[in-house]
């Protein structure tokens, strides 16, 4: 006869700890408490223009869990989201009582709508990015792509002089920065972002982050 076994119900303490066993990645970040919606807002850009993710409020960064300090918590993730975000993001919440403290996980979808920008301190809107465990402003690459990418129309790519010496420098260069490529190609900027930007979509180039800089180089 078949054996059954009776698996032990997951507490809220056990389920925390082991989002926390995770530590911060692309997909989670911790968060000791909120009192800044502007430096929220950033994150769920990141996320929202990324994969998604989640964040773990009450939770310090070395994974102690200190429990959220009001309900006012909840209502600035709310005001983040909605309108410190544009366009809004799309997150929702759930408590969790964990070692006799609350913890609050915010999940954020990806957005279907990128990019996705946050307000900072002066009103400008910025764009970013969720690589490893940090919010990374996103480049003007990365905002022709989304943009073209949004774009219902089709489009052709044709090897013309400018593609062909893109792939001339990237045979004699690893890798180049944007800077470098505008010099070597003697490119007007916005011309370059755009060449980059439908060459990285087409799957022909690839964006690398290194040393807190990105670069492009031939995909494999």
């Amino acid at each position: 006869m078949p054996t059954f076994v009776t698996m032990k119900p997951l507490t809220d303490t056990d389920y925390i700890h082991a989002l926390i066993a995770e530590g911060e990645h692309q997909q989670q970040d911790f968060k000791f408490e909120i009192s800044d919606v502007r430096k929220i807002a950033k994150t769920l850009s990141a996320f929202a223009n990324t994969d998604g993710g989640r964040l773990l409020i009450g939770v310090k960064d070395n994974g102690k869990i200190a429990g959220v300090r009001s309900a006012e918590e909840q209502y600035m993730i709310e005001a983040a989201a909605q309108l410190y975000c544009v366009p809004p993001v799309n997150c929702h919440w759930q408590t969790f009582l964990a070692e006799g403290r609350t913890v609050l996980v915010v999940t954020v979808d990806e957005s279907a709508s990128k990019p996705v920008y946050a307000k900072d301190e002066n009103g400008r809107r910025l764009a970013y990015l969720r690589i490893a465990d940090e919010n990374i402003l996103a480049t003007p690459v990365h905002l022709r792509i989304w943009q073209q990418n949004g774009n219902p129309r089709g489009e052709l790519i044709e090897f013309t002089e400018r593609e062909q010496l893109l792939l001339r420098l990237f045979a004699e260069h690893d890798r180049l920065s944007f800077n470098r490529y505008c010099r070597l190609s003697r490119l007007p900027r916005r011309s370059a972002e755009h060449l980059l930007a439908k060459l990285v979509r087409y799957g022909i180039v690839e964006l690398l982050f290194e040393g807190h800089k990105f670069y492009f180089r031939l995909k494999s």
